[in-house]
């Protein structure tokens, strides 16, 4: 721990020589901001003044390292002295240190101390822990305020620094590493002891993890393929070749180039097979968000002249609801059609939105959070009465149940391949000959001229090879459903009050969404996730959101509900015992946390 100088001595670095383990073997943070305030910007070794290997005499009186405000265990700092709550938790600044440094030292949790440093001593009340580093102690920062309790107000570890030891950019005093060493000065009582010994936590529910062994699960089970699916083998052999030796640009007129050329135009057929549809009507992009965006952007952008209405609803994908959004900056009109508890959408609503102005209707297939399916063709047929043109986002759809385009009649129709077993970063959409369209990405005449840049052979390639399997295993429809139902007659069982998300009848086969009553639909991802399970909750907290998602709240349900709900999704790998093995690890999860989940008052 206290060994300086590593570089030097090659502690930094597998191979043992001297050096930062860096390409260049040197310290490589580059800071702009020194640049731009004249210092040099990579930041400089400076030998600290204070430390055993700097004052090895001074270590001889003083052994430990001393630290302040780097691990504090409570939100109190000098404006809250004064704070009454704030207070109870806090009352007096602590010290923490290791538990073997406080046995030598005869200090126990609770017990008064005195912290000294070469500039003076202050008492601090003791914490002793065994989760900080021998040698090492963190004092609490603070002191020293002119309101609060006595304890605060006098005993002040700024007394303990040194004013002279200074940063030379900064300014700031050294407050971390110099030497110091700690005596008791007085027993503690078990009142003092508690105190130093209180956890505060958050207010709210809180799920308190069992403490278990840090190991792997057996195998893992993924139940989250809504989300996105492990990339198939036949499909990953298909496109090694185009990350190795046949790396042709297809623009390009050489052998290579008509090699990788060749490649896209087979995968653009198998694409266009899985939904019935020709090859030519198959524009690649880079994923399902960016081809939905290109639905809705390069139709509003041609159509402007004939109107300005866009007709959605409000379970979309937040791809379309994202650039509906941007669209309306713009000076559009969108609509946002209610569905009912079930997320089905009655075509009469879609019928009564329509206006003279309206250019497109953009509508799902099928849901990514609860499954509902709903009537493509006939909402689209709806549109097409008032001649307004039909997109529909078919991400989640394809690959689970039939698409057939020319059966639907849509306009437009959203893919994306790492939903159906290709990897991530390719999608399509399929564009009906005669509709006219704006691209999104300027350049090259690649992909009809409404997508430039080279295209991502590889990916297409395995796009192409998913779509080609997809196609076999659509038979297995049934076989998948039976297994969801099993899933959720299992979990039910386990808790007789859970509800289904989602139409009873029409609903993808591998999709399943439950709202389980007083159990937090995160907590439980996170248990499960220790047992090799991965599903999904019905938060938004996968985008960095604590909100409940929004398509639950669509449905009617409330932030509570929401929150209380998670989503399985299989595969057509998904076994019998998958399934079993889940409802196991479910029981067992719910008996942990009958006795790990606690609700605590806010503060």
């Amino acid at each position: 721990m206290m060994e300086y100088k590593k570089w030097e001595k090659g502690g930094l670095r597998e191979d043992g020589k001297p050096g930062f383990d860096t390409p260049t073997g040197k310290f490589e943070l580059w800071s702009t901001t020194l640049e731009d305030y004249g210092y040099k910007p990579l930041p400089k070794y400076t030998e600290p003044i204070e430390g055993p290997q700097a004052a090895p005499d001074v270590a001889n009186e003083y052994p430990l390292v001393f630290n302040s405000g780097a691990r504090p265990h409570t939100d109190f700092r000098s404006q809250h002295h004064g704070i009454k709550g704030l207070v109870k938790d806090n009352p007096e600044p602590t010290v923490e240190m290791n538990a073997e440094d406080a046995k030598q030292r005869d200090i126990k949790s609770g017990d008064l101390v005195e912290v000294r440093t070469p500039r003076g001593a202050v008492p601090f009340r003791a914490r002793v822990s065994v989760d900080i580093a021998k040698g090492a102690v963190e004092c609490n920062m603070g002191g020293g305020t002119p309101v609060g309790p006595k304890a605060w107000q006098e005993w002040n570890v700024n007394e303990l620094t040194d004013i002279n030891n200074y940063d030379e950019i900064s300014g700031f005093p050294v407050y971390k590493s110099l030497l110091c060493d700690i005596v008791k000065v007085e027993e503690g009582t078990k009142a003092t002891a508690r105190t130093v010994n209180r956890e505060v936590t958050a207010c709210g529910p809180q799920l308190l993890m069992p403490k278990t062994k840090n190991k792997k699960p057996a195998r893992r089970i993924y139940l989250d393929n809504n989300a996105t699916t492990q990339v198939a083998e036949a499909v990953r052999e298909s496109m090694l070749p185009y990350l190795d030796g046949t790396h042709g640009n297809p623009s390009s007129i050489h052998g290579a180039g008509r090699n990788a050329r060749e490649a896209v135009e087979k995968a653009r057929r198998q694409v266009a097979k899985l939904i019935n549809a020709r090859p030519r009507r198959i524009i690649f992009t880079g994923g399902g968000s960016e081809a939905d965006n290109l639905a809705l952007k390069g139709v509003a952008f041609a159509q402007r002249d004939k109107g300005n209405h866009i007709i959605t609803t409000g379970i979309e994908h937040p791809a379309i609801l994202g650039a509906s959004k941007f669209l309306e900056k713009l000076g559009y009109k969108v609509t946002y059609l209610d569905v009912d508890e079930d997320g089905w959408l009655d075509p009469d609503k879609l019928r009564n939105a329509i206006t003279d102005k309206t250019i497109l209707v953009s509508i799902m297939m099928a849901n990514n959070e609860v499954g509902t399916i709903l009537l493509t063709k006939e909402l689209c047929a709806i549109a097409h009465e008032k001649g307004v043109l039909f997109h529909t986002d078919g991400v989640q759809a394809a690959g689970k149940i039939k698409v057939d385009v020319q059966n639907l009649d849509v306009d437009l129709l959203s893919l994306s391949g790492h939903k159906l077993h290709a990897p991530k970063g390719i999608g399509a959409l399929y564009v009906k000959k005669g509709v006219e369209m704006e691209p999104l990405i300027h350049g090259g005449k690649q992909e009809s001229g409404l997508r430039a840049g080279t295209e991502n052979v590889p990916a297409i390639v395995g796009f192409g090879k998913a779509a080609e399997v997809a196609m076999h295993k659509l038979k297995d429809a049934d076989k998948l459903a039976n297994l969801r139902d099993k899933l959720e007659d299992g979990i039910k069982k386990l808790i007789p009050g859970a509800r289904l998300n989602g139409h009873r009848e029409n609903r993808l086969p591998n999709t399943l969404n439950m709202t389980l009553p007083d159990l937090r639909g995160e907590s439980l991802v996170v248990a499960l996730d220790q047992h090799g399970i991965s599903l999904s909750s019905g938060s938004a907290c996968k985008a960095g959101s604590p909100l409940p998602t929004h398509v639950l709240l669509a449905m009617g349900r409330t932030e509570e509900e929401a929150h209380c709900a998670i989503r399985l999704s299989l595969s057509h790998a998904t076994t019998e015992k998958d399934i079993d093995d889940t409802i196991e690890a479910m029981g067992k999860v719910l008996e942990e946390m009958e006795t790990t989940v606690r609700f605590l008052p806010c503060k």
